[in-house]
């Protein structure tokens, strides 16, 4: 069943649907929330006030097959609101920050990672996050970030270009 018939449903009330909605995306929200959080808890209550913001706004979603940009939309301004309130830790700062993220890298090359974010802009290393991190589609990341497509295309492909220029040589 496709995320906007699952939509359709919640909102006639059903919540095998919601219960169904939540077990498709939750473990992926987590790992978006916890790229831009320090603490692994805070990461856990952007998560759940994605989804309970997600509830309370169906009535505002239009199907159209982008579900799964306005649930990133939400869960990336929640993320922003946060750090707004946080003090900023720079990757390296973080512990823990690619703790169960096996699909992005091994133990051992976490540190690379966070090298290599490390030299990208904030809008270029959370294009990089949805795209490679998040797998979202260049048209997804244009939603979430509020840009055009071409936008997020080229900062991905500028990222990738950066990262490497600063690290090609040393593999």
């Amino acid at each position: 069943m496709c995320d906007d018939e699952l939509i359709d449903r919640i909102k006639s009330g059903d919540e095998a649907a919601a219960k169904e909605l939540i077990d498709r995306y939750y473990a992926a929200i987590l790992r978006y929330c916890r790229w831009h959080c320090a603490v692994p808890e805070k990461a856990e209550d952007l998560t759940q006030e994605t989804f309970l913001k997600l509830f309370r706004s169906l009535h505002g979603y239009r199907g159209r097959n982008m579900f799964k940009a306005y649930l990133y939309t939400i869960a990336n301004r929640l993320c922003i609101d946060e750090s707004r309130k946080m003090p900023f830790y720079s990757l390296e700062d973080a512990e823990g920050i690619a703790s169960g993220q096996n699909e992005i890298a091994q133990a051992e090359n976490r540190e690379d990672i966070r090298r290599l974010l490390g030299v990208l802009s904030e809008e270029q290393r959370e294009a990089v996050i949805l795209r490679f991190g998040q797998e979202l589609g260049f048209s997804e990341i244009a939603k979430v970030m509020g840009c055009s497509m071409r936008t997020a295309q080229s900062r991905v492909r500028n990222a990738l270009r950066l990262m490497k220029r600063e690290f090609g040589d040393e593999k």
